[in-house]
């Protein structure tokens, strides 16, 4: 690759060197006449070192051949997707276990910033994007006569991905929006704004989006429009965001939805790819795992966050609840109509667990507003291991499943060591079972943030610090960690980069059943070896729920704890893909 680089440095010297580009020369000439002009002399000789650099002049001989090869069968590109092509070389790549020094290597490489600018250059290129997006030519027209143009669409099963409207203005029938990757998006001529003047030689003027749409269902083979060009148009390029959903969608049952037949149905956790977001109410968007799919329209975020509260807010006052008043959700009836089809669109220990069930607040934690998270890929770091962190209700057995994890890998897997103010007892070890210090010293460092989680138990001060799961990190260990689940915002960040699994448990028959059977003890009692009680298994259902409700938006993965061998095959199998596999994350850690 460093080869590659001299030899295209060398040819681009020798270039600069045998010929200056004649218009750069002509600039340089003209810039002699301009110091009568009102200017400074340290003005004139950047402009003249600009004009005389041998990058600049090297630059404009590339552009010149790659012009000029573009309309020439001599040299062609044998693709046009390199950077896909390296996006799937890195996921074979980390999935090389154990990975070679070559493969190290070549991982480490592909990931140079100097070397994915090349290889996007290539694809530019290669796709001839490189060309300026003109205006279409207007048809020969009086001066007191409108530009129109012609657009032929074959009528197919598939959609023409366009909807229309009435303008509220000027009464008129235009074109509302225009789906990616769709027939009318492909063939470039129909665009937002437009003017729908005739549709197969039947003049529109009048006539309702419903009478259109007639029209349309009535047409066999080609399609004709003649339309007015909006003004002001322009080729708008795909948007690269990736987002993951925090909710299911099903575009079928939305009434506010402008048209069914153009909406994108998805999950929560599915990733989606926006392509638009130009409209606030109403993004374009398809999924991720299939990139050949046309976009289909989704609820924006500002437009789901109104949805939310709205229902929040219709539920609380069912219940009596006085919350304060949410503003109502807009009613956005279907005054675009589609013409995608025939059919018309209408409407770690138990001292821990003591400590925080004695200090559940509803007001720590407010209710956020889950919708969507931008996302990214992070590829896994050779030596450096993501932390992963067990959520769950107490006694939903995080501990147990903890504790047989690290069993499997015990020089791989670790957990923090815990701080505690209170004095060590007889054959205790400092820095073993705790760490102790004063309990000024926690304070001080419990005031300074410096613990992703603390509490007191009969006096004593209890907590983890996060400088201990750094250094667990940056030792190369995976750090397992079981907090409460207050501490997540605090944990989720950029610097650790966390896994987040949350252990769930099955129905509450199934859980007292499996609990039973197991002779499972009571977490809920450190006093006393007992079963569980039935309140007990109601606080764990009533607990999970809620941790559900408030952060299930957090989590990577959730595992039901039915039965303990299979959920902890399935904590091994989640471990090993953070090791190995290339995951979404949020946008922000890997910028």
């Amino acid at each position: 690759m460093n080869e590659v680089f001299r030899m295209t440095a060398e040819v681009m010297a020798s270039e600069v060197k045998e010929k200056r580009d004649p218009a750069l020369t002509k600039l340089l000439t003209s810039l002699q006449q301009a110091k009568e002009l009102p200017s400074t002399e340290e003005e004139l000789g950047f402009l003249n070192n600009l004009l005389q650099s041998k990058e600049l002049h090297a630059l404009f001989n590339v552009h010149n051949k790659i012009i000029s090869n573009g309309t020439s069968d001599k040299f062609y590109p044998m693709l046009s997707t390199s950077m896909q092509v390296m996006v799937d070389v890195l996921d074979v790549l980390v999935s090389r276990i154990p990975i070679s020094d070559d493969c190290k290597e070549l991982f480490y490489l592909l990931q140079k910033p100097h070397v994915q600018g090349l290889l996007c250059a290539h694809d530019t290129v290669a796709q001839k994007d490189y060309y300026p997006h003109l205006p279409e030519i207007p048809t020969e027209a009086d001066e007191e006569e409108e530009t129109v143009k012609i657009v032929q669409l074959v009528k197919s099963n598939e959609p023409l991905g366009a909807t229309i409207k009435t303008d509220d203005e000027t009464g008129k029938i235009i074109i509302a929006r225009v789906m990616h990757g769709g027939a009318a998006d492909r063939s470039g001529l129909i665009h937002v704004g437009d003017e729908v003047v005739e549709v197969n030689g039947i003049n529109v003027e009048g006539k309702t989006p419903n009478d259109v749409l007639q029209i349309l269902k009535n047409s066999e083979g080609t399609i004709t429009f003649k339309l007015v060009p909006s003004d002001g148009k322009s080729s708008v390029r795909e948007s690269k965001v990736r987002v993951r959903a925090h909710f299911d969608y099903n575009a079928t049952t939305d009434p506010y939805i402008p048209c069914k037949e153009a909406g994108l149905d998805f999950q929560k956790g599915d990733i989606l790819h926006i392509v638009c977001q130009d409209d606030a109410y109403w993004w374009q968007a398809r999924k991720e795992s299939d990139r050949n799919m046309r976009a289909g329209l989704i609820p924006s975020r500002a437009l789901q966050e109104r949805r939310i509260l709205y229902e929040r807010n219709q539920t609380s006052k069912e219940n009596g609840n006085g919350l304060c008043s949410v503003s109502a959700l807009p009613l956005l009836t279907c005054s675009n109509y589609s013409l995608n089809s025939p059919s018309i669109c209408t409407n770690n220990s138990k001292t821990k667990k003591i400590i925080y069930d004695t200090s559940e607040n509803d007001d720590f934690d407010r209710e956020e507003i889950p919708t969507y998270e931008e996302v990214a890929k992070l590829y896994p770091r050779p030596g450096i291991y993501r932390p992963i962190i067990l959520i769950g209700a107490p006694g939903v057995g995080r501990n147990e499943l903890k504790r047989r994890l690290i069993a499997t890998h015990p020089e791989k897997y670790k957990t923090p060591i815990p701080y505690t103010s209170r004095p060590m007892k007889p054959g205790e070890i400092n820095g073993k079972e705790y760490f102790f210090v004063s309990r000024e010293k926690m304070e001080e460092d419990i005031e300074a943030s410096k613990f992703i989680e603390f509490g007191e138990y009969k006096g004593n001060l209890y907590g983890t610090s996060s400088e201990s799961v750094k250094a667990l990190v940056n030792s190369g260990y995976v750090c397992i960690l079981n907090p409460h689940y207050q501490a997540l915002k605090m944990l989720r960040n950029a610097q650790l980069k966390p896994y987040i699994i949350y252990v769930k448990p099955p129905r509450l028959d199934v859980l007292k059943e499996t609990r039973n059977a197991a002779s499972a003890r009571s977490t809920f009692d450190v006093h006393n070896s007992r079963g569980f009680t039935e309140e007990e298994f109601n606080t764990i259902m009533k607990s999970s729920a809620r941790i559900e409700f408030l952060y299930s938006h957090l989590f990577d993965e959730t595992i039901v704890n039915e039965d303990l061998a299979k959920a902890l095959r399935q904590l091994v199998e989640a471990v090993n893909r953070v090791e190995t596999e290339p995951l979404w994350v949020p946008a922000s850690w890997v910028q």
